[in-house]
């Protein structure tokens, strides 16, 4: 679907030139010299980056979900999220989304529905990310990376999304991905018993 929207519209920019500035195991940056849309010359710095983003929504049968809690060096700020991570570009977003469950909380799950793919910040990045629900969950060991210091709980899905909706959760990856979840649930796109309790709550967690 991206390609066909890109390829329906001619691109209005011409890049005269362009040169590396930076470059790491994860992102590269470039700097290219510019024709504008309006005709003047210009500069554009983009950051590339050589994995893929990956979110995983795991639904208990009884509507609760699992965050994540990590500080993100970046933003200088705690922050609660879905499970997430970097997949490697052209491997089995899958397979990748599999691991980085499993590595973060341990879960295993035995049915998987891709729900979003979305550009995360399309003005200075080529970042992209695919969403997944993941069901039929088992509970094993997480193994978390040795850079990642992590706190998990499992809430409701209601909760979880309230979190979102008041601001409390920031991440972009996980707000898309709640609103985009409890959307599915209210429309009937997803089973009705687990619907009916991600939207009213669920029943007691185990």
């Amino acid at each position: 679907m991206r390609d066909q929207v890109c390829t329906r519209r001619k691109n209005p920019w011409t890049v005269k030139t362009s040169r590396s500035i930076y470059d790491n195991p994860w992102i590269a940056v470039r700097e290219h010299e510019v024709v504008t849309p309006g005709g003047g010359d210009g500069i554009y710095g983009v950051v590339g980056f050589k994995n893929v983003a990956l979110g995983v929504l795991p639904l208990f049968s009884n509507g609760d979900t699992v965050l994540v809690g990590q500080w993100r060096f970046a933003l200088d700020c705690y922050s609660w999220e879905l499970p997430e991570g970097g997949g490697r570009l052209g491997g089995d977003p899958v397979e990748e989304a599999r691991r980085e469950l499993s590595e973060e909380t341990g879960l295993q799950a035995g049915a998987w529905r891709e729900i979003l793919r979305m550009d995360l910040s399309n003005s200075v990045s080529d970042e992209q990310a695919i969403g997944y629900l993941a069901m039929d969950l088992t509970q094993g060991a997480p193994h978390p990376d040795e850079d990642e210091s992590l706190e998990i709980r499992r809430l409701p899905f209601k909760t979880a999304l309230r979190m979102a909706i008041q601001g409390e959760i920031t991440d972009a990856i996980t707000v898309a991905m709640l609103l985009r979840a409890h959307h599915m649930a209210v429309e009937g796109d997803i089973e009705p018993a687990l619907a009916r309790a991600m939207i009213l709550g669920g029943g007691e967690t185990p």
